[in-house]
């Protein structure tokens, strides 16, 4: 910032901030969302509550090619696009819908779900939402059992997808 820019911004009551940034947000601090507020929604399961969701995301190959008489340089040009398995924990209760969904699984009947990892803010209210595709449970791990602790007993489920995406 130059010299008369920060003399401008002080005179103006500013203290170094940008003028576009105290514009921007109108002088309300705007807090981010809680990562613990959450709720999965699966396509005909009915899960009470998850306690961790892991997993949300894409990556494009990046693919490396050299032109002819270009010794200088690689082009990076993108490839295909991959989305990683979404893992779900959750305190084990009597339900069964999802380990069930993953014995259909190993049975040979492969049943490919719909689904959203819904964030929500301090009220309840649904903020953000991220959508998966055609997925199915590829891994199931039952609970961890020792008679020296008392933890909740964690279940969990790895999804594979074939698309994620944030929903607009």
């Amino acid at each position: 910032m130059r010299q008369k820019d920060r003399a401008a911004g002080k005179r103006r009551g500013f203290k170094g901030a940008k003028q576009e940034e105290v514009n921007m947000v109108g002088g309300q601090r705007v807090d981010p969302y809680l990562n613990f507020r959450f709720r999965v929604e699966i396509e005909g399961i009915q899960q009470a509550g998850f306690m961790e969701c892991t997993g949300l995301g894409s990556q494009i190959e990046v693919v490396e090619y050299r032109e002819g008489g270009e010794n200088a340089s690689v082009r990076k040009l993108a490839g295909k696009v991959s989305y990683p398995d979404i893992v779900l924990k959750w305190g084990v209760t009597d339900s069964q819908e999802l380990y069930q969904w993953h014995l259909q699984a190993i049975h040979g009947n492969l049943v490919r779900k719909n689904g959203s990892v819904v964030l929500l803010d301090s009220q309840g209210n649904e903020k953000l939402r991220w959508n998966f595709f055609n997925a199915w449970p590829s891994k199931w791990t039952g609970p961890t059992l020792n008679a020296k602790d008392n933890n909740v007993a964690i279940e969990e489920l790895t999804l594979t997808c074939e698309r994620q995406e944030q929903a607009a």
